[in-house]
């Protein structure tokens, strides 16, 4: 074996890897090869780095172009063909096709995919999710779908805008839900290409944006077509970036964002290890899956502890202007004001242990047979409707706790 081999490249390949060009593979010192499977394949000029790095069987990496994989956590059979990805859990048969930017706080569930130039961070794509190319969706979680034949799917070109002119990012968006999303039995969601999402906004199952709209609104009955808000096409207007108006939608959909990421933090911790068995990659993968979500939490409470700070300077401004103190826009932001220390520590304290525990055993009791199917999304499907119903009435408990907080 020629010596300018790197020695992490040429243990892989005694293990049995294939690793074509290995002289231009680099594996840091810092990765456990005993969590790297050994049937996988690697392709010229990629990166793995980083001691949580864990790779499952059938694995194939830099294909298309060289990858580098920091710290992420890859089930079984998962393709990422060329790009940067960090800090973030691919599960299996899932896949981000060349020049993906996937950056720290990502969950990627089984056959979630993404085609080429995809930018994710802090985003969660539940079971069949698909993104077409060119897109940035940082910053969501999307569900919908019951197989890869019907999925939901975001077209090329779409930008999910997750940044505001109050220089703030309290704007999540839930396209689709946990509950239900979870239970693969709903209809999917369809974002047609170039067009966008104005965060926070919340869609329901069955939603259909049409290519080249950017929904600004929540539309959450199922089976619609949501057109965008038209805007004047000429002409301005005075405009105050730091003035906020009436914040009860905004901190109502990151209450509800929030209990979701609750609710598939109770999935991972009760439902999904019953699926996983004993391998220390499965495990792994498990295990960095609720990393995500707890990197996600913290995200959002960190920007809502900024949103409060930029709410304090909106409401000295409109004091300072004469706003009479029941102006719908004072009374909102005095609320929140007043009220998120008191929401943060809620949503922070874990569930009680018998929250929702008869509906949430009948789910674990079913998904713990022995005739369960061992493929997660088959497992699934496996459920009888009433026991599906259960887990829907379990984790949308969760999620009311959560937006109950807020009474404005």
């Amino acid at each position: 074996m020629s010596s300018s081999i790197q020695s992490g490249t040429a243990r892989l390949l005694r293990k049995g890897a294939t690793i074509l060009l290995p002289e231009t593979v680099e594996i840091s010192d810092d990765v456990d090869l005993d969590l790297v499977a050994p049937d996988i394949t690697i392709h010229p000029g990629c990166r793995i780095r980083g001691s949580a790095t864990v790779i499952g069987a059938g694995s194939v990496l830099g294909e298309e172009q060289p990858l580098t994989l920091q710290d992420c956590q890859l089930g079984c059979g998962v393709r990422l063909k060329g790009g940067f990805v960090s800090g973030s859990t691919f599960l299996d048969n899932s896949s981000m096709g060349s020049g993906a930017h996937v950056r720290p706080g990502s969950l990627i569930e089984e056959e979630a995919s993404g085609a080429h130039s995809v930018g994710l961070k802090q985003t969660i794509l539940l079971p069949f999710v698909t993104l077409g190319s060119l897109i940035n969706f940082c910053d969501a979680l999307m569900a919908g779908g019951t197989s890869r034949k019907n999925h939901s799917e975001v077209g090329s070109s779409y930008i999910h805008f997750n940044f505001t002119p109050h220089q703030d990012k309290a704007t999540p968006s839930l396209v689709g839900d946990v509950p239900h999303g979870v239970m693969l039995n709903q209809p999917p969601i369809f974002l047609g290409g170039q067009g966008g999402l104005v965060g926070p906004v919340r869609l329901g199952f069955g939603t259909v944006v049409p290519a080249g709209v950017v929904c600004r609104r929540d539309a959450l009955d199922s089976g619609q077509i949501v057109f965008g808000v038209p805007l004047p096409t000429t002409g301005a207007i005075p405009y105050d970036a730091g003035v906020y108006k009436d914040v009860t939608r905004v901190i109502r959909n990151n209450l509800i964002y929030l209990g979701n990421l609750q609710a598939l933090q109770a999935w991972y911790d009760h439902a999904r290890p019953l699926g996983t068995g004993a391998h220390p990659i499965q495990v792994a993968c498990i295990e960095g899956a609720r990393q995500r979500l707890v990197e996600c939490m913290n995200e959002r409470v960190r920007r809502l502890d900024q949103f409060q700070k930029n709410v304090q300077s909106s409401v000295e401004i409109l004091v300072a202007r004469g706003e009479s103190d029941l102006s719908p826009f004072l009374v909102s932001q005095r609320g929140f004001i007043t009220a998120w220390p008191g929401m943060k520590e809620q949503v922070l304290t874990p569930l009680p242990d018998d929250f929702e525990a008869g509906n949430r055993d009948a789910v674990l009791q079913a998904l713990s047979s022995g005739e369960s199917p061992s493929y997660w999304p088959d497992r699934i499907a496996a459920l009888s409707p009433e026991v599906q119903k259960a887990g829907n009435t379990w984790l949308q408990g969760i999620v009311d706790r959560a937006s109950d907080l807020w009474h404005p």
